[in-house]
């Protein structure tokens, strides 16, 4: 619920130590290190477990040796080197070399990392860490910094003009079971295939944003309490009608969703109002999950 905040949030004087210095390098964009850069000065750089790798990664889902990226002719292939968990080129799985475009999304075990390359390599990195303070990693939506700061201007402008807000706390119900059953990369694919399905849902006025794990919150300007819990309800079934396939397996979900509108008296600042809509969230979950309460 409201306490479980597991999503990263970046700290932009922990990632911005200079700009890269060749034409490739790699950057993580989600899992330890956010924001760190690899440069890609060799013609074939190694990542895995093993501390003798270009790119080291400490976690038990990826292998000592599990992935290269090699340099042909004037391109940059990644190459799965028989790793347990598999190496996946933007969610698909590399079999056993895919050739790389910057802006590729490359996973590796609970690590993404954006492969950038060109003349432009400066000015992408730059963009790419401005990215990482306002957008999450995994599901390439706002993030919850931009959240706090998006929710304090609307709930400022519904207090002035006396305008209604409303806002939607999501999670996913028995999330733990999909990962416990399927797997961790599997579950990062139901959380991208769900953010996508409710992104395509959210006006250019509002705003979807990951709380935290599997926790999502949609702000609605110029939406009521009613207008709320309907957007919230057509949210639900739009989830609860999708199917994930993912290596061989198809997974169904359901959400359970709490609804808070904006009340002068009682809603001083952006997380009276969350706590509000959590509070309705949990009674979503107690009532029997897969339903809407505001």
């Amino acid at each position: 619920m409201i306490e479980d905040q597991t999503t990263r949030v970046t700290n932009v004087q922990n990632v911005l130590d200079g700009a890269p210095t060749g034409s490739e390098c790699l950057v993580v964009i989600y899992g330890a290190n956010i924001g760190r850069k690899y440069e890609l000065f060799e013609d074939v750089c190694t990542i895995g477990r093993d501390p003798d790798s270009t790119v080291v990664l400490e976690s038990d889902a990826v292998s000592r040796r599990h992935a290269r990226i090699e340099k042909l002719m004037d391109a940059r292939f990644i190459i799965d080197m028989n790793s347990t968990n598999g190496t996946y080129l933007s969610d698909t799985p590399v079999k056993p070399r895919a050739k790389l475009e910057s802006g590729a999304f490359i996973k590796i075990g609970d690590t993404i990392f954006k492969y950038l390359a060109g003349d432009h390599i400066e000015t992408a990195y730059f963009e790419e860490i401005y990215r990482m303070m306002v957008i999450d990693g995994l599901t390439q939506i706002a993030n919850k910094r931009a959240l706090d700061d998006f929710l304090e201007k609307e709930m400022a402008r519904a207090r002035r003009y006396e305008r209604p807000l409303s806002v939607l706390m999501m999670d996913l119900d028995h999330f733990k079971a999909v990962n416990d059953q399927h797997g961790h990369l599997t579950g990062d694919v139901v959380l991208k295939e769900m953010a996508e399905v409710i992104r395509e849902r959210i006006r250019r006025e509002e705003l979807f944003a990951r709380y935290g794990g599997e926790e999502f919150v949609i702000v609605l300007p110029e939406t009521d309490r009613k207008g709320g819990i309907e957007f919230a309800e057509n949210v639900r079934r739009m989830v609860e009608g999708l199917e994930v396939y993912f290596e061989g397996q198809t997974i169904r979900i359901t959400i359970s969703i709490g609804v808070a509108d904006f009340d002068l008296a009682n809603h001083k600042g952006p997380e009276d109002l969350l706590k509000a809509a959590d509070k309705n969230l949990y009674i979503a979950k107690h009532d029997g999950r897969n339903c809407v309460r505001g």
